[in-house]
């Protein structure tokens, strides 16, 4: 299974289908023939919560499942039925699919919270669910068969591991010697966890450190009991950590990892230095002597075999992968071909009936540059230019013999702009008001603020040019002047009497509740003297009976 978990929105995680390794039974030739069919799938989830199964053999879509989802898909998981496959969701449901009529087997809830990940045990009779916590699934009656928890994020990833038991003549029961490691978000353990017939423990056995969150996992175990499980972890930093250690039991420390592989650039020239490059995915091969390694970027992995070298306890291997990871751009071809064909020869073209014109060939750049200027015209150098730019009153041909409000106002945003003293002196000058008037209308906005500067010094002309910058603003600004001058002036009296008014309003409140006070009756209702009681000022003789 491939994991790409928050890659991409559409596409969020894969799974083939492949064939697992242990006994099975004999299989009918027709249910051979499904599951040649079957092998090549590809399991993808997306985040609509659809599952689509893509034939890689034949390479397009084969079948969709829809209805059992209506949210994102985490994981994806084949049993070793191959027509059966499961699926988790952010839903909080897990989902069991029958492929080959692309409906829903079996739907039940897997958490309180979204299920992230999910795995099946080698014998194909227990499932594992996780997202804060970890279920074990019994896939016959769908019920939790043990609960385990000791992540404090959601579990990421999963996978099953068997160790044989040391007494070789006890039966193998599928729990005895089984085992799963787990790994969260953002946790830099990978947790161990053994699953028991005779013991029930809800907490990891073991744990392996690591510099990062782990994003891949893959293990493999010997034939030999004495030899250690061999663990790689590929972490999210970039960094693949090995680890060897036999699993036989409790271990309370957690174990770091004997080696620790990472790939750099060669940075050979002068300016370049060397640059990480990150490990997406390992896994052992066949011989449990080598690995494969991919690395590089997830557009273009790159894959390779490395042998296995655990003695030294940091490996750094120099791979030069601008080379590897370099495109190859195809020269862009053009499919228009130009005919070859004679001066004398005449071609109809589109346009009026019976007209015809002759094919003129293709003329380099530079004749075409020449072809532009018309013949006897003479190059117009920079100051020639910048000397027709001048705006004399007397050369211009108007009939007010100015020119127009138009030009006026380019002319002096161009001036604004280039800081040009000419232009702007010759604009300045003009004494019509009319012509300041409309120039002034029509300027942009953000050239008003540059003309204020370069007006405000010269004095007559900041008096010349107020009245049309700012007109009737000093009038309104007048009025406002005094208005706030004259309520400054009384504030002060206004709070004082403020204060007072206060002070009387909360005597005059108080005074009213004291007199809506009820007046208490002082005088006593019950008055005792030698041998008499007196009620309400009243003497009654007191009998013994009443004592």
């Amino acid at each position: 299974m491939l994991r790409l978990a928050g890659r991409t929105n559409l596409f969020h995680v894969f799974s083939f289908s492949i064939l697992q390794d242990g006994p099975q039974r004999k299989k009918r030739k027709s249910e051979v023939a499904d599951v040649d069919k079957q092998l090549d799938i590809l399991a993808i989830g997306t985040a609509v919560g659809s599952i689509l199964l893509y034939s890689t053999v034949k390479g397009e879509l084969q079948s969709k499942l829809d209805g059992g989802h209506d949210n994102r898909v985490n994981c994806v998981r084949w049993h070793q039925d191959n027509c059966c496959l499961y699926s988790c969701s952010e839903d909080k449901h897990i989902v069991e699919w029958n492929t080959q009529t692309c409906k829903v087997k079996c739907k039940w809830k897997g958490d309180n919270s979204s299920v992230t990940s999910l795995c099946i045990s080698p014998d194909g009779k227990m499932l594992l669910s996780a997202g804060r916590t970890i279920k074990l699934w019994d896939l016959e009656t769908k019920e939790v068969y043990r609960n385990f928890t000791g992540h404090a994020t959601s579990v990421s990833s999963l996978m099953f591991t068997t160790v044989k038991p040391m007494n070789e003549n006890k039966a193998f029961d599928g729990i005895t010697g089984l085992y799963f490691l787990s790994g969260a978000i953002h946790d830099r353990l990978l947790s161990v966890w053994q699953v028991r017939s005779d013991r029930k423990e809800k907490n990891a056995v073991m744990s392996f450190t690591v510099t990062d969150e782990p994003t891949f996992i893959d293990l493999t175990v010997s034939e030999v009991k004495e030899e250690p499980v061999k663990l790689a972890v590929v972490c999210r930093d970039g960094q693949l950590h090995l680890f060897e250690h036999i699993l036989n039991g409790y271990c309370k420390k957690p174990l770091t990892s004997n080696c620790t592989i990472q790939i750099a650039t060669p940075g050979n020239d002068e300016d370049s230095t060397p640059k990480p490059v990150p490990i997406l995915a390992a896994a052992f091969c066949t011989d449990r002597q080598s690995l494969l390694l991919v690395y590089g970027n997830t557009l273009q992995p790159i894959i390779e075999k490395v042998s296995l070298n655990t003695t030294e306890s940091h490996v750094c291997l120099i791979r030069d992968i601008q080379k590897a990871l370099s495109l190859k751009t195809d020269i862009a071809l053009t499919k228009v071909k130009t005919p070859v064909v004679n001066s004398d020869t005449k071609v109809l073209v589109p346009g009026i009936p019976g007209h015809s014109t002759a094919v003129k060939t293709p003329s380099s750049g530079k004749e075409r540059k020449k072809n532009k200027r018309k013949p006897g015209e003479t190059t117009v150098n920079i100051e020639e230019r910048l000397e027709a730019l001048d705006i004399d009153v007397g050369k211009v041909k108007t009939p007010g013999g100015l020119p127009q409000t138009d030009s006026f106002a380019v002319l002096l945003v161009q001036g604004l702009e280039s800081n040009d003293a000419e232009i702007l002196n010759r604009v300045l000058n003009t004494r019509k008001e009319s012509v300041i008037k409309n120039t002034v209308a029509r300027m942009p906005i953000h050239a008003v603020i540059p003309l204020l500067h370069e007006v405000g010094e010269t004095a007559f002309l900041v008096l010349l040019y107020k009245p049309y910058l700012l007109p009737d603003l000093i009038p309104q600004l007048g009025m406002l002047y005094q208005l706030m001058e004259s309520r400054v002036k009384t504030l002060q009296k206004l709070s004082r009497l403020h204060g007072r008014l206060f002070i009387l309003v909360t005597q005059v409140a108080a005074s009213e509740t004291v007199q809506d006070a009820t007046e208490v009756n002082q005088t006593a209702k019950l008055v005792y003297e030698d041998g008499k009681w007196c009620m309400l000022g009243v003497a009654q003789p007191l009998n013994s009976r009443d004592i």
